[in-house]
């Protein structure tokens, strides 16, 4: 089985340029499924790490794609695509998405139709297809729905007014598809948040953009809505220093809008801002083109979802993008804040990362932690504007002491600073791709190539010492031949435990975000009350779970649902919250 496993392993690591559509390759995808995804999950191929700093796995060597923007689907996919304006990517199309050929001469390897800008990576298959794209959305956002569909916003050029659909499928045949309806203002380096009700999305700021409007619109008049605070935190020589605004929905509806240094808590029933948030504390700035992340802490069923926790890291210092012109990269931020945005008691609590940060993503591991990886030490995002890559990834515990809160894991060997992205699979292992600080694809004589490789960070937890603690064989039972579970309402999982822990097992959902440019939208977990714990004498476990209470702490949609045991996490599974239905 070792020698088989290596032989399949070294099929997973290849170089992929062209789709393949052949039966055979679609059997090869599903043994691969049958065979490796369940030693991935259990961590049978991952040798033990050092001490708890984890390891790093090497999945394709050539994406084709950057993966500028990236988001798990709920059929276990992974959508990514760059700018079409890069023009040649490195996934040359045998045929135009409009059936032509794409042949050998130089008007065709000159044309950016002949090559993919966005594809789906198929997890269990470990290969990549292409996807077509339109109209541009380079520096654009993203938001599900709640029946899993992605709707992207905004872009560059023809595609800053522009919105997509991507639906998941299982077949391969899905792609993305171009609404005939439009934003009302351009939208580029503009945010999205999923709303509590109506399956709707806020889009956010963008360059020259200072407003928000909804998507989809109740009526053919509706417009965007101006927000002064956008004027307010925008430093027109430094870039803006408040593109791809933070936004937080927070559990009492309302949405936390992080800009520059400052914040606000804005009602978007009202359109007035309710709460205004004392500015962070330290010098330089915290969003585009400064690019530090943020990330809403896990909500949690002991105090009723009802407390709502922010955190701000890194950023670049005033004047780095000036400073760049001149040929000086200032040493980034190492700051990190924590806010209670709920209540009426508001003041920074403040850290320290081991060392500066920026173009970093922030992502919630299953156990709880934070996870803060790829990004820069110096400078500012833009083309060519940061140096010294952030190469160790750190692991934020929020509830240790100050202090101990950060440990530094183990590092990769790949830079990804501006232009990458990263996010949480279903069997624990963070997935990342991109980084690109060029206008095009270049891979000779810069500080910092194009970076197609694809890799997949692996945290201590996988590890095979812990396989005894890992629940295994996860399922959720449905009631009533609904495939959605009702706000409020109980729900059945069974699983199989090998070491009982019973006072340590614990119950998260986990909303899988929109990531880019640092920030990981609409990203959201949730501790979940578990109301009984059975264990048979076979091992088998069944637990009694309760919904979040409503849309406000959880939008209707697609989550992850994960059991830990003693700090030890399932494989998760997907679970749909939604609207009972009458």
């Amino acid at each position: 089985m070792a020698q088989h496993l290596t032989t399949l392993q070294k099929l997973l690591v290849k170089t992929v340029f062209v789709p393949v559509h052949h039966l055979a390759d679609m059997i090869l995808a599903r043994t691969l499924q049958t065979v490796l995804l369940p030693i991935i999950s259990s961590g049978a191929n991952v040798r033990p790490s050092e001490g708890r700093k984890g390891q790093w796995q090497l999945l394709l060597n050539n994406t084709g794609v950057v993966g500028m923007h990236m988001a798990l689907t709920y059929k276990n996919t992974v959508i990514m695509f760059d700018q079409t304006g890069a023009g040649q990517s490195s996934y040359h199309l045998r045929r135009r998405f409009n059936g032509s050929r794409c042949t050998t001469s130089n008007h065709d390897l000159m044309d950016s139709t002949c090559y993919a800008h966005s594809v789906e990576y198929d997890i269990s298959g470990n290969k990549v297809r292409p996807l077509r794209l339109d109209t541009d959305p380079w520096c654009s956002s993203g938001s599900f729905l709640s029946n899993g569909t992605l709707l992207q916003s905004g872009g560059y050029g023809r595609g800053a007014k522009r919105i997509r659909l991507y639906r998941p499928c299982l077949n391969h045949q899905c792609d993305w598809r171009q609404s005939r309806k439009s934003l009302s203002d351009e939208r580029w380096y503009a945010s999205s948040q999923i709303l509590p009700e109506h399956d709707r999305v806020v889009v956010v700021g963008g360059r020259r953009a200072f407003t928000y409007e909804f998507v989809p619109k109740f009526s053919p008049g509706e417009k965007s809505f101006d927000l002064p605070f956008l004027h307010q935190t925008n430093d027109k020589n430094a870039g803006g220093n408040n593109l791809y605004p933070f936004l937080h929905l927070s559990s009492d509806g309302n949405l936390f809008i992080f800009a520059n240094r400052d914040s606000i808590l804005l009602n978007l029933r009202r359109n007035k801002v309710i709460k205004t948030f004392p500015r962070i504390p330290g010098q330089g700035s915290r969003n585009y083109p400064s690019s530090g992340s943020s990330v809403l802490l896990p909500l949690d069923h002991r105090d009723n979802f009802t407390k709502a926790e922010i955190m701000v890291c890194g950023g670049s210092s005033t004047g780095a993008l000036r400073a760049v012109g001149g040929g000086r990269f200032l040493q980034g931020l190492r700051s990190c804040g924590r806010m209670v945005i709920s209540g009426n008691n508001h003041k920074w609590d403040m850290d320290y990362m081991p060392q500066p940060r920026l173009l970093h993503d922030m992502l919630i591991l299953p156990i709880g932690n934070i996870l803060i990886i790829n990004g820069a030490k110096q400078g500012c995002a833009g083309y060519d504007n940061a140096r010294n890559a952030s190469l160790e990834p750190y692991l934020y515990s929020p509830n240790k002491r100050l202090g101990k809160r950060f440990t530094v894991l183990k590092s990769t060997k790949i830079a990804r600073m501006y232009h990458s992205s990263a996010t949480l699979l279903p069997d624990g292992r963070v997935l990342v791709a991109g980084g690109n600080p060029h206008g095009r694809y270049t891979f000779h004589n810069v500080a910092y190539p194009t970076e197609l490789r694809l890799q997949a960070f692996v945290p201590y937890y996988m590890d095979r010492r812990y396989h005894n603690l890992r629940p295994s064989n996860l399922t959720i039972e449905y009631g009533g031949g609904s495939h959605a579970i009702g706000y409020g309402k109980e729900f059945r999982v069974r699983f199989l435990l090998g070491k009982w822990q019973s006072n340590e097992v614990a119950f998260s959902a986990y909303a899988p975000p929109f990531t880019t440019h640092s920030f990981a939208m609409n990203q959201r977990m949730l501790k979940l009350r578990c109301k009984s714990l059975a264990r048979s004498g076979d091992g088998w476990v069944v637990a009694v779970l309760e919904a979040p209470p409503s849309p406000h702490v959880a939008p209707s949609g697609y989550y992850l649902l994960t059991v830990v045991n003693g700090g030890i996490p399932s494989m998760s599974q997907w679970v749909q919250f939604a609207h009972a239905l009458a």
